[in-house]
């Protein structure tokens, strides 16, 4: 069953030997058929279609111009409503005090800390980039 590789090589190059001839008959048949019909070339070329459906061909040529616009770049405003926020408490200067003792404590900074801040509704500014609006005209 098993084909030795030498028996492989030669039945392989005998086949591609065989293509290449049919494929140069073929050729010179196809010139020759060529060369009795010119006419017939010429119709095929001359009907073909551009592939377009048949609502392009009803109407005249239209490109992406005629159908859409260029919206330039602005300053957008968007309405936020009202919300909670986590903001940074900054520390407060604590005064310096005399205890009951008559011993007195220095003043000191507080670390801070985050606590929820009411925000209430505002608008918002934002960049809108340019784009490309496109309607149907017709």
């Amino acid at each position: 069953m098993t084909v030795s590789v030498r028996a492989r090589r030669l039945i392989a190059g005998a086949a591609s030997a065989g293509l290449m001839a049919g494929a140069s008959v073929l050729g010179v048949s196809a010139t020759a058929n060529a060369a009795t019909a010119p006419s017939a070339v010429a119709s095929t070329v001359t009907g073909d279609r551009d592939h377009r459906s048949d609502r392009w061909d009803r109407h005249e040529r239209h490109d992406r111009n005629d159908r859409c616009t260029w919206v330039k770049g602005h300053w957008g405003k968007q309405w936020v409503k009202g919300h909670w926020e986590w903001k940074w408490q900054q520390g407060s200067w604590h005064q310096g005090y005399r205890d009951h003792h008559g011993n007195w404590h220095d003043g000191w900074w507080g670390k801070g800390h985050w606590g929820k801040q009411w925000v209430p509704g505002h608008y918002v500014s934002h960049w809108v980039p340019g784009e490309w609006k496109c309607h149907h005209k017709w």
